[in-house]
């Protein structure tokens, strides 16, 4: 039955997601739950309060039953991130039945292969070019879809509207039964986003979910009630934690962004006390930063570098457990004041008290690069099958710039004899999603998961990720070359937004490298060059060219002998995850971009 108090179980770990909706709806019923962009409000927000969450997502569930939506049931979610998205997710939920999110950019293949593998009968999209996607799963004799509900009032087609899900107000019950999860039960189901190989669906429950969020409440800091800023896709094991199960664990307010590429101004208006952003996100954030730092007057320029100096300098001291000397607290406190704090507040980022990155390694230079703004991006690693977080660096339990940081409390991790990280503990997942509906584990017989990333653990416990396993380089010679670390350092000069180097089984590495479309432009104007054809034409200009033999040459200096690029080729067009070579989530897809340039790849070679 619905369940109507705040009372929860006395052991965290075995509340599940209702009940702490209910609690926050009993709680905290006027405080701000979810905001979005309305269009009927000119653009402003529209916020549901705990209160409102808890009726509408009642209502909801109503609806979703009346198209025979049960407990266990599989029901495919394709939209941005939009309050129905959201909202579906939690009725879900409250049913007993399994929300499975799936990337808006996935390829009509993938989203069959999903179709198929969770064996749903309902999804729920978002507009006309997703109906048109989705039409054909329905005469599928091998696909179970039935039922396409869409979202976007007017692209309905024949199909569901959303809006009819809501057109009778759900009294007490009758919904059916409502909020009896269990915390063994399966919460949603996440499907890699497959860097290389199909998608699997990984299954994990409201108490593997609870365990991640309860470690990583032990490693935060944050005011209460905290706000979120909602932009990643919600099909990605951090937007599913940070922006559905988290605020409901917090009670916090969450900003729905439905369009990634408009976070900046969302982060300006907003000004989050949190941020979260995978490390292309905090790339580009630093690439756009640098390129405006160049423009300005070097009188200018000179006050900021030393008032990043002495905010680094205050890192290192908090970096290695100490407390900063009087002066040096006395002199960071006066350049934050009177520098960084208005440098940060014209991007938003003055109130930010939490940042954090993770999903791939990150160049320690970006990281070191926010740090000469106080801000310690707290690097952390984890994957999907490890309901996200498994390590991570803490403001609290302590922080080492460029590692992963130290275990959360839900897991243990240690490093096999080859250097593969394995995990094993309470917020490790149930396993992978079969056809019949069963679960393949993930783990061996005593639990450990193979992570297939490859890593160290220093004397202190903290973790340093080498690369993926499947993805080190072993030349010609025998050599074990990690690609993110040569990476890295390449894209350490403002010019090189991207880079995927290449040298299986060959005597040297070669690279492919990719002007960065913000912090390029801003060069060359700071350098006196200017050509028509935008990055196509600087990509051919010859200073550029020579900045670039430059940049190469610096990274080759902090390399070994078998890391060092010989040869490189620089393109100008940014990879993406609509062009395919990035997974929504923005990691690589070397093979795609393998074959995509082989040509390329196989000029580099010839001598």
């Amino acid at each position: 039955m619905t369940r109507t108090t705040g009372d929860l179980p006395e052991a965290p770990a075995d509340r599940t997601l209702p009940q702490l909706l209910a609690r926050n709806a009993h709680t905290y019923p006027q405080l701000p739950a979810l905001s979005w962009r309305s269009a009927g409000t000119g653009g402003g927000w529209s916020t549901y309060s705990w209160a409102e969450v808890e009726e509408h997502t009642r209502t909801l569930a109503a609806g979703y039953r009346t198209l025979g939506v049960g407990p266990g049931d599989r029901v495919l979610l394709m939209m941005p991130n939009r309050p129905e998205h959201w909202l579906s997710d939690l009725a879900l939920v409250r049913l007993g039945a399994v929300p499975v999110s799936v990337y808006g950019t996935a390829a009509p293949e993938q989203i069959t292969h999903i179709a198929r593998n969770c064996r749903a009968r309902l999804a729920v999209v978002d507009g006309s070019a997703q109906v048109a996607v989705w039409e054909p799963l329905l005469t599928d004799a091998d696909t179970p879809l039935e039922r396409l509900v869409v979202a976007e009032p007017g692209a309905e087609g024949g199909h569901v509207p959303y809006t009819a899900l809501l057109r009778e107000p759900a009294a007490e019950g009758n919904a059916g039964e409502l909020d009896t999860a269990r915390p063994e039960d399966p919460l949603t189901v996440v499907y890699t986003s497959g860097t290389s190989g199909e998608p699997k669906g990984v299954v994990l429950t409201h108490r593997q979910v609870m365990s991640n969020a309860l470690a990583l409440d032990a490693v935060v800091e944050l005011p209460p009630h905290v706000e979120h800023i909602c932009y990643l896709p919600f099909a990605h094991i951090a937007e599913r934690m940070l922006g559905i199960y988290l605020p409901c664990h917090r009670a916090s307010h969450v900003y729905l962004c439905a369009d990634p590429a408009s976070v900046a101004g969302v982060v300006r208006e907003v000004r989050p006390a949190q941020f979260f952003g995978v490390p292309r996100i905090w790339e580009k954030l630093s690439a756009t930063v640098r390129g405006i730092l160049s423009l300005m007057p070097a009188e200018q320029r000179a006050v900021i570098e030393e008032a990043f100096e002495i905010a680094r300098e205050h890192v290192g001291h908090r970096e290695r457990g100490e407390t900063p000397p009087a002066e040096l607290e006395k002199r960071y406190t006066q350049v934050r004041e009177d520098v960084l704090l208005p440098m940060l507040a014209a991007g938003g980022l003055d109130r930010v008290t939490w940042s954090a990155s993770a999903s791939a390694p990150m160049s320690v230079d970006v990281v070191r690069f926010w740090a000469g703004f106080g801000i310690v991006v707290m690097d952390a690693w984890g994957l999907t099958e490890t309901t996200g977080v498994a390590t991570s660096n803490s403001p609290r339990a302590g922080f080492r710039l460029g590692s992963v940081g130290r275990p959360v409390e839900s897991v243990e991790v240690r490093v096999a004899q080859d250097g593969e990280i394995l995990v094993r503990g309470a917020s490790v997942c149930s396993g992978y999603l079969r056809p019949d509906g069963s679960v393949l584990p993930a783990v061996d017989d005593d639990g450990w998961l193979a992570t297939g990333d490859i890593g160290r653990m220093d004397e202190d416990g903290y973790l340093w990720l080498t690369d993926r396993k499947k993805e080190m380089i072993i030349t010609s010679t025998g050599k074990n070359v990690s690609p993110a670390l040569v990476e890295n350092a390449l894209k350490e000069h403002p010019l090189i937004g991207q880079a995927m180097v290449h040298g299986d089984n060959r005597s040297y590495l070669v690279a492919l490298l990719v002007l960065d479309a913000e912090a390029a432009p801003a060069w060359a104007e700071a350098n006196g060059v200017h050509v028509d054809g935008g990055l196509a034409g600087l990509a051919e200009h010859p200073a550029v060219r020579a900045e670039t033999d430059r940049a190469v040459a610096a990274a080759n200096a902090r390399l070994n002998r078998s890391e060092q690029v010989k040869r490189y080729e620089l393109l100008a067009e940014e990879w993406g995850p609509a062009t395919g070579e990035l997974t929504p989530s923005l990691k690589m897809r070397r093979r795609i971009i393998r074959d995509k340039y082989a040509d390329s790849l196989s000029g580099l070679y010839r001598d």
